[in-house]
């Protein structure tokens, strides 16, 4: 017989005691650093945008670099660009401990000049890279929202922790950038912010992931599934939002499942890829939605062992480190359907990742 699993989305009434949550409400401090950023740690703020003329840009805030948690703050920002007939632009802004802030209170992220803060309504993002400026401004439309507590629990006595935050799943955005002495350009769009946190590397936890996030019309959705190591059971862990007109309408994970369609075994990373990502909803005897994300381009290919270099990039290589992170742009369709009929459809642009921090089983 086998035994629980040994992952488990923590969404008991003690959890939320322990972590002191409110089921169905987010507040402003959950947004806050929620490490000591210290070793055994690691912390990032997300956030990323379609914009009105096709560009996709994403920013993130890193308390340190999320393969080494075991070492001390080594804050950073990560920024990617993609345009329409240009070439894709990603930079990294990198700063001292002593040049790094966090507030506990609410999202106030501080480094090296550049900034990330908000309330769980507005964000203003700042970031200043050589040759390379980005103002924005987020303002949520759908409210922020967790699975449960947001927190994953694994090992038999909830030893490790892996946290997720949406703190804006859905709102408008406002880009100002400025790049190579060019005049600024302003554009709007659409954007998402989450917050991810974790006591121990990822990469012991977690085999690989899908996550994706899409406004469709009237639906915003957030969609990931999970994979737990095989230490961990390989449990796999379904984590979904839909909301129409801004209000919750399905967010129970145990009543979604991941259907991979089309899939390729991609030429750099190596990594079998789904060119369709089906998450399968099934709200009751007659209410079913599904998700439907339709690849259309790969924006970014990266494995992690490229992202070292001389001397540490040997030792990736004889150690075997073959994780990789590719993020993906394309068409996400949301249906859905009542006693076996589809009765509403919409489909729209989107961002999705695969990440994958083990071997392929």
């Amino acid at each position: 017989m086998s035994g629980p699993p040994l992952a488990r989305l923590a969404g008991r009434e003690e959890d939320y005691a322990r972590l002191g949550l409110h089921r169905g409400a987010v507040e402003p401090w959950e947004d806050g650093m929620r490490t000591s950023g210290g070793p055994g740690s690691y912390e990032w703020w997300y956030f990323d945008s379609h914009l009105e003329d096709g560009s996709s840009l994403v920013i993130t805030f890193y308390t340190k670099w999320l393969l080494n948690p075991k070492g001390r703050e080594a804050p950073m920002i990560q920024i990617d660009l993609d345009r329409p007939g240009r070439p894709a632009r990603q930079q990294f802004v990198h700063a001292t401990p002593e040049e790094f802030s966090a507030s506990t209170e609410r999202c106030d992220v501080r480094m090296n000049g550049c900034y990330f803060r908000g309330d769980l309504r507005t964000y203003q993002i700042k970031v200043v890279a050589d040759g390379l400026a980005v103002e924005a401004e987020l303002v949520g439309e759908v409210p922020s929202w967790r699975p449960a507590t947001g927190v994953t629990y694994f090992g038999a006595h909830d030893e490790h922790t892996f946290a997720w935050l949406p703190s804006v799943p859905q709102g408008r955005v406002t880009v100002t950038i400025t790049e190579g002495g060019q005049p600024p350009r302003t554009l709007r769009g659409v954007g998402y912010h989450d917050h991810n946190w974790g006591d121990v590397a990822m990469s012991k936890l977690l085999n690989h992931w899908y996550w994706g996030r899409a406004q469709a019309g009237p639906y915003s959705v957030i969609a990931a599934y999970l994979y737990a190591e095989k230490e961990y059971g390989r449990t796999e862990l379904p984590q979904i939002l839909i909301a129409k007109d801004g209000k919750v309408v399905a967010d129970e994970a145990a009543r979604a499942r991941l259907v991979l369609e089309d899939v390729f075994v991609d030429e750099h990373s190596r990594k079998p890829v789904a060119n369709r990502v089906i998450y399968d909803y099934t709200q009751d005897e007659r209410t079913r939605y599904r998700v439907i994300f339709q690849r259309s381009q790969t924006l970014l290919d990266q494995r992690f062992a490229d992202t070292v270099t001389g001397f540490k990039h040997a030792l990736a290589v004889i150690a075997h480190v073959d994780g990789a992170y590719l993020r993906f742009s394309g068409t996400v369709t949301v249906e859905r359907y009542e006693g076996g009929t589809r009765v509403d459809t919409a489909s729209d642009s989107g961002i999705w990742e695969l990440m994958y921090l083990g071997h392929v089983e």
